[in-house]
C-alpha cells in the first residue's frame, strides 16, 4: 500500500491547524509502516489522501479518478468554520458549501476530525462513507521541559509572580478574538498572549484594528511563533483559554492538553463526546462566565483538570491515529472498482 498525501498551498497554510494536520498524518503513517509520498507527479500510489479544496485539489481528484486510484478526502473544512473568518466569508459561505459537497462527493471515503463535523457533513446530504478520526497529537513534542519554559519566560520577559493566559489561533472573529480582548480588558491583573498570525489584508477592518491598536496593555499579539518558545508557553502559562465559536476539532486544544495545561473553552457542540466540563477542562458561555472562571482557575481556587485532560490527549496520540487511518485505507482498497466508477459518474 502506498499513499499520496496531497496538500495544496502547503507553505501558505503551514501556520494553520490544517498545516499541522499534514505533519501528523506523515508521522502517523510512518508509525504504522505505511509508505507515502508528497510528490503530486507520482503515479505508483494506491490511494490519494487529499487535505485541501483549491482548484489544484479539484484537478488532482479528477486525475486520480481517471487513473483508477482510490480517493480519500480529509474534510477539515465546513461551511460553518468558513464563516466569520476572511473578508466576505459570510457572503461566500453558501457557495463554499456547494463546492465542498461537490468535491467531497467524488471521494471513496471521507475522514473528518470529530463526530460533530461528521454530523455536519451528513447534514449536507453527502452519501460517501465518513469516518471520524482526530487529527492527533505528538505527545513527545509537548512533554514538560524546564528549558523550553525558561525560553518562553525570557522571550516575553515574564516575571515569576506574573499570571499568564495564552491562546493560539488565526485572527478570525469565529476564533473569539474580540471576546478575548474584552475579557482581558476586564482582567487587568493578568497578562494575555494570543499566538498566531493571519495576513492583515485578508481580515475585516474591526479585527485588524483590534490586533494593531485597539487592545489593552495587558494583551499581546506576538504573531506566529514555533518551536521551543510556543511549546514552553503551553506548559508554563497559567491557563490556555480558547474562546472559539466554531471548530472542526481544534489541534491547539490537543496541544494544550498534551502539555498538561489547564484548559478553558467555550461550550460548543464540537467538544461533545471528548471534552467534559469540570472533568478534563472547564467551559463557559458568556464573557462574564469566562472572567469568573479565569480568576478562579489562575488563582487555583477550583480543582485542576490537567491530569484528566492529558488522558484525552493520550487517546488521540499519533500512533493511535495511524492505526485508525490504516483501517480506513484497507476498507477503501477492498471496495470494487465498479462501485468507484459508479460513484464518480453519479457525481
Amino acid at each position: 500500500m502506498k499513499v499520496l498525501l496531497y496538500f495544496e498551498g502547503e507553505k501558505m497554510l503551514a501556520k494553520s491547524g490544517i498545516g499541522r494536520a499534514l505533519d501528523h498524518q506523515k508521522r502517523a503513517l510512518s508509525e504504522v509502516g505505511i509508505s507515502y509520498t508528497l510528490d503530486s507527479e507520482c503515479t505508483d500510489y494506491d490511494i490519494l489522501h487529499i487535505n485541501t479544496y483549491g482548484i489544484n485539489s479539484h484537478n488532482m481528484v479528477n486525475k486520480a479518478r481517471k487513473q483508477g486510484k482510490k480517493i480519500i478526502y480529509h474534510a477539515h473544512s465546513t461551511e460553518e468554520d468558513f464563516r466569520n473568518s476572511f473578508i466576505g466569508s459570510n457572503q461566500l459561505s453558501p457557495l463554499v458549501k456547494k463546492y465542498l459537497v461537490s468535491l467531497y462527493s467524488k471521494a471513496d471515503y471521507l475522514i473528518t476530525p470529530t463526530p460533530y463535523s461528521k454530523q455536519l457533513l451528513e447534514g449536507y446530504g453527502i452519501q460517501v462513507p465518513i469516518a471520524s478520526i482526530s487529527n492527533g497529537i505528538d505527545l513527545a513534542r509537548f512533554e514538560h521541559s524546564d528549558k523550553k519554559e525558561e525560553q518562553f519566560r525570557n522571550y516575553f520577559k515574564i516575571k515569576r509572580d506574573q499570571k499568564v493566559i495564552i491562546c493560539v489561533g488565526l485572527y478570525f472573529e469565529r476564533k473569539g478574538i474580540i471576546d478575548f480582548v474584552e475579557i482581558a480588558r476586564k482582567s487587568p491583573d493578568y497578562r494575555f498572549i494570543w499566538f498566531g498570525h493571519t495576513p492583515m489584508y485578508s481580515i475585516p477592518k474591526v479585527i485588524r484594528r483590534i490586533v494593531k491598536e485597539d487592545h489593552p496593555e495587558n494583551v499581546e499579539f506576538p504573531g506566529y511563533i514555533k518551536g521551543d518558545i510556543i511549546e514552553g508557553a503551553y506548559s508554563a502559562a497559567d491557563l490556555f483559554f480558547f474562546p472559539s465559536y466554531e471548530e472542526t476539532e481544534g489541534i491547539v486544544i490537543l496541544e494544550a492538553l498534551a502539555s498538561k495545561q489547564q484548559v478553558l473553552v467555550r461550550d460548543i457542540p464540537v467538544y461533545n463526546g471528548w471534552l467534559e466540563n469540570e472533568v478534563n477542562c472547564y467551559m463557559g458561555t458568556t464573557n462574564e462566565d469566562f472572567v469568573d472562571l479565569i480568576g478562579e482557575l489562575v488563582e487555583e481556587n477550583i480543582p485542576s483538570t490537567r491530569q484528566e485532560g492529558y488522558k484525552v490527549a493520550e487517546e488521540k496520540s499519533i500512533e493511535r491515529i495511524g492505526h485508525e487511518l490504516k483501517n480506513v485505507y484497507e476498507k477503501v482498497l477492498k471496495q470494487s472498482s465498479n462501485e468507484n466508477e459508479r460513484v464518480y459518474q453519479e457525481n
